[in-house]
């Protein structure tokens, strides 16, 4: 599993943010985009004062989405005829008009939503969640990170534990995330820590989400900054401690005891090619790039080990080398599926998945004691 910052230096981070950060609800007939040779800005008209702020590329994703302009095709106006882009952007602004939820931090609009996009912020999310965490006997926080689209928290509960064969004992646990940039649901998905190689592998079938989805902000204002301090309405209270009641769950023995099963039913099913083959495919399916192939093959030939479980430990190992936190995450979710392909549930064992299921009682109990 590849390590972050440290939880008080990501803690300090997100104090950070929220004194950078500002958010405007904005009538598009108030924008307007200039590019030139320093990059594109964003004006906003605030009671007829402009403010203007640099543009990320997500943003400039976003708004070309948004506008139905293709991408290549911004992206070519961008860098080849950028008044011809402003033209097309500012023409779709005042041609048909709407409010956007315009998300702006250090003085860069980071992301161009809808104003129902509900502001689940980093710093709310780790109020909620980090008491409940504390609370969970055996849990700790493995690894942590913040980028500039996620929030990653990698929590280990050192009780719940099994033998994938002898000596190769996992541990249960789970990942949230969060992103405040429109990049996908708050999530609670379970991990499986690898002692022997400290290996981190997402289990996405038994994932829970919760969308940033709320009520249209109501207001006769055409441009308007709203403020951090909402988060405290009543609603967005529930909502948290709906998200405490996922966490409290997240560590599931019988779904744990199940993914150890196929783990072990993964070690008996050879690859169906030699190796390099094996990647190559593996790489053309979840489009690996060059140097992740290259990893995922050295680690392949480094375990020794031709079958499917080889394989997702070949990931998985690869997932700590990549130098993107973001992009090992998602590594070690690959690493899920491919288990999860390998291993349908209908080809478990009965006596094994049945053995699965009889003791997740005890152990929510003890989880929340």
């Amino acid at each position: 599993m590849k390590q972050g910052r440290s939880l008080a230096d990501v803690g300090s981070e997100l104090e950070r943010q929220r004194m950078a950060r500002k958010d405007f609800i904005a009538d598009t007939r108030n924008l307007e985009m200039t590019t030139n040779q320093d990059g594109t800005s964003l004006s906003l008209y605030l009671e007829d004062e402009p403010q203007s702020f640099a543009v990320s590329e997500l943003a400039h994703q976003q708004m070309a989405s948004r506008l139905q302009i293709p991408y290549r095709y911004y992206q070519k106006m961008r860098q080849e005829e950028a008044p011809l882009l402003d033209e097309n952007v500012n023409t779709w602004f005042t041609r048909i008009p709407e409010k956007r939820m315009l998300r702006v931090m250090d003085g860069k609009v980071r992301a161009f939503l809808s104003d129902r996009y509900r502001r689940l912020d980093h710093l709310e999310l780790c109020s909620a969640v980090l008491p409940v965490v504390k609370d969970m006997k055996g849990a700790e926080i493995e690894s942590c990170e913040v980028t500039e689209s996620h929030l990653y928290l990698k929590v280990i509960n050192k009780k719940l534990k099994a033998e994938v064969s002898v000596g190769d004992v996992v541990q249960a646990g789970f990942v949230i995330s969060n992103s405040e940039v429109g990049l996908g649901s708050l999530k609670v998905e379970p991990l499986i820590y690898r002692l022997v190689c400290k290996n981190g592998l997402i289990v996405k079938d038994y994932a829970q989400k919760r969308y940033h989805v709320g009520r249209q902000v109501e207001s006769e204002e055409s441009a308007y900054e709203i403020y951090s301090d909402e988060t405290l309405a009543q609603d967005d209270k529930a909502f948290f401690m709906k998200v405490q009641d996922t966490v409290r769950c997240a560590v599931d023995e019988a779904k744990f005891l199940l993914t150890v099963d196929k783990m072990r039913a993964a070690m008996n099913i050879p690859l169906e090619h030699d190796p390099v083959k094996s990647v190559e495919l593996l790489a053309d399916k979840f489009m690996l790039n060059q140097n992740e192939r290259g990893d995922v093959l050295r680690q392949l030939f480094m375990g020794r080990d031709n079958s499917q479980y080889g394989l997702v430990n070949a990931i998985t190992a690869a997932s700590q080398i990549t130098e993107s936190y973001e992009r090992a995450t998602e590594l070690e979710r690959i690493g899920g599926e491919i288990l999860a392909m390998a291993v349908p549930r209908k080809l478990l064992p009965m006596h094994e998945a049945e053995s699965s299921i009889k003791n997740v009682t005890p152990i929510r109990r003890s989880l929340r004691a």
